[in-house]
């Protein structure tokens, strides 16, 4: 299953920072995970928001996250995390900023 998902998957550094993608889109496999299984949408569903993309595409999106689970879910953590420092930092003075990142703090 591997070989044939490689055909559908590609992770480049220049395409969403290395994230992996539908090849040949700049849809994230993670954005389609999502949709599917915490939003619930069907396949109809994510084809009418993507119509660039084939259901083999939605299919092998699918099947990349399960393949690689950990790895995407740790993604999306760092990505959270960092949302979370900046929104904590967005508050602080540019002295604030400076004083925490010089002691290694979020504020």
């Amino acid at each position: 299953m591997s070989a044939l998902l490689t055909d559908y998957i590609i992770s480049d550094p220049a395409i969403c920072g290395g994230k992996p993608t539908i090849a040949g889109s700049r849809v994230r496999v993670q954005d389609i995970y999502l949709l599917h299984e915490l939003q619930g949408m069907s396949l109809d569903e994510i084809l009418e928001g993507y119509p660039q993309l084939s259901p083999t595409q939605i299919y092998s999106a699918l099947a990349y996250y399960w393949d690689h689970r950990d790895e995407i879910d740790a993604q999306m953590q760092a990505a959270d995390e960092l949302i979370k420092q900046l929104k904590q930092q967005q508050g602080l003075s540019a002295l604030q900023r400076k004083l925490a990142k010089h002691h290694g703090t979020n504020g």
